[in-house]
């Protein structure tokens, strides 16, 4: 059982005239090819597994002190999601780094069209405060499956975290590929000076915007994570008490502080008062001997964060009907979970992401006004939908955009396996975990394997361009499926072109490949069939388009 959270230690800075240093040392390792070697890969990714797993008590620890985290959510959020990520990543860097195949297509398939997996280089991690791992560490398991180097940047704002992993590091990572770096505004912007292969950030909008401005200096490419107004849309007949337990979990979690929290609630006015009573209900279950001493609420991670938070308490013009300032403690760092009905359009708690244990209830007329009032503002992280209502639920998925969506439940898609984490608009751009951590680490990069023979089939491409090879060119062109769309255009019997026309051209260019093959065998020819015979199966619509 994790105590509750207690002073925080100094957390020493890298010194800036290292930073340069680290990525000199890093680029050296990265060009040396160590990482080509995937057994290498998989070694290294285990070391990052055991980094965790034998180190959880300490980790634990440091997530009482910097968070006043409970065991049970390190555990289950920081643990599992981490050595998840890390195992997932292990098991499938064999079949994820194999080239691939293009997909099959006759005109250009004796080419042998194919993508190989190409690590991007040196990259760069920079983490927030409030997922410590499973936003730094976790991201990093793609980055090693890929062969990149990376560098991550601890919050300074959880140091006793921060302290313990840079402590750790060297203990199991390979130090020419794999280095931490600490530090507040001038060590970030000092390595936001140099040029990165790929760049990583989690955090607010106002620095991803800092972020993506010197990563163009660069042409960096760059994944954010930022957040936003998680809104949620709640249909009155929806079981209320499932709805309550749910929601009061994801905003709670972490004390609020959590970019996929549910940020404010629209309800239809008829049906807000029996939504309080299920909160109510669902808040005293939760914590039976009062929020004060509760061991399942975590801390906010500052007194500056204490500080803005209390701000959005007094001055809203809602009225709060579970938790409030009473309990209040800064120096502990404790807000109360609370709960507010009756907030409004203009209200200071829909003025930005709230980001901490505060849950607002807005009533609207129906849902529609919900919508529309979320559509006008910059697109959300998530977005939540409890309903039943089939047709509700596929009304608000297509008429909203949003990072996420989830129905019936909150921030859970985060944890499943297949699907993507990342943002839209200035909630984010980019993905990350499992594959796509993999694929955002990787460049794909287009390969051919041209045989001679080939120019015999596309000679045309080489001058003198005559009469003769511009209709030969013209066997290969793209064919438009009709008809044409458009007004005053009568209809307009459609040409049946390409592999899957049907019918005749089908039939004619299999029976060319027929001949061929039997050619071939005849004649003892080296190649796949005789290279004249593709400009025959052209003619036929073999080579089509669509």
């Amino acid at each position: 059982m994790a105590t509750k959270a207690g002073p925080q230690p100094t957390l020493a800075y890298t010194p800036i005239d290292d930073i340069p240093k680290i990525h000199e040392r890093l680029t050296s390792g990265f060009r040396s090819g160590k990482l080509k070697s995937i057994e290498y890969r998989k070694n290294q990714l285990l070391q990052l597994a055991y980094l965790v797993k034998e180190n959880s008590k300490r980790f634990e620890d440091a997530f009482a002190v910097d968070l006043g985290r409970h065991t049970l959510e390190t555990r289950v959020s920081e643990f599992n999601g981490t050595l998840s990520e890390i195992i997932e990543a292990y098991k499938s860097v064999d079949k994820w780094t194999k080239p691939e195949k293009a997909p099959f297509d006759l005109q250009w398939f004796p080419l042998g069209p194919k993508i190989y997996k190409s690590p991007k280089g040196v990259v760069l991690i920079i983490g927030p405060f409030n997922y410590p791992l499973v936003c730094t560490i976790a991201i990093m398991a793609g980055a090693i499956a890929a062969g990149c180097a990376c560098v991550i940047k601890m919050s300074e704002q959880t140091p006793s975290i921060s302290n313990l992993v840079t402590e750790l590091f060297p203990k199991y990572m390979d130090q020419d590929l794999f280095q931490i770096y600490n530090g507040g505004i001038p060590e970030t912007s000092k390595i936001l000076e140099l040029q990165w292969d790929h760049i990583v950030f989690t955090g607010s909008t106002t620095v991803g915007k800092v972020v993506a401005a010197a990563a163009a200096k660069h042409l960096t490419p760059v994944t954010l994570e930022l957040g936003g107004q998680n809104p949620v849309f709640l249909d009155p007949s929806y079981d209320l008490d499932v709805a309550a337990r749910r929601l009061l979990w994801g905003r709670f979690m972490n004390v609020g502080q959590v970019c996929l929290a549910p940020n404010h609630i629209f309800v239809p006015a008829s049906a807000q008062d029996k939504l309080v009573d299920a909160l109510s209900r669902a808040y005293e279950t939760f914590y039976p001997e009062g929020p004060a001493n509760s061991e399942s609420i975590s801390r906010v991670v500052t007194t500056g964060a204490f500080d803005r938070l209390k701000g959005l308490l007094e001055k809203t013009q809602g009225t709060v009907v579970k938790g409030g300032l009473a309990e209040a403690n800064r120096e502990g760092r404790f807000i109360p979970p609370t709960i507010v009905k009756d907030v409004k359009e203009g209200d200071a708690l829909l003025s930005g992401e709230i980001f901490g244990p505060i849950l607002p209830i807005v009533p609207v007329k129906d849902l529609q006004e919900g919508i529309d009032y979320t559509n006008a503002r910059s697109h959300p992280l998530a977005l939540y939908i409890f309903t039943d209502d089939a047709k509700l639920k596929k009304y608000v998925i297509e008429n909203t955009q949003s990072g996420a969506v989830d129905v019936n439940d909150v921030a859970v898609h985060m944890a499943i396996p297949g699907l993507p984490f990342g943002g839209v608009g200035t909630s984010g751009y980019g993905a990350h975990t499992g594959k796509f951590s993999f694929d955002t680490f990787t460049h794909h990069r287009s390969s051919i394997d041209s045989p001679a023979w080939v120019d015999k089939i596309f000679s045309f491409r080489f001058p003198p361009y005559t009469e003769k090879k511009l209709k030969q060119s013209l066997l290969i062109a793209p064919k438009i499926p009709a008809p044409r769309p458009g007004p005053g255009i009568g209809p307009v019997k459609p040409r049946r072109t390409g592999l899957l026309a049907g019918g005749r051209s089908l039939v004619v260019a299999l029976g060319i490949v027929i001949f061929a093959l039997g050619l071939r065998r005849a004649l003892g020819y080296d190649g796949w069939f005789p290279p004249a015979l593709f400009a025959l199966a052209s003619r036929f619509g073999f080579f089509g388009r669509s």
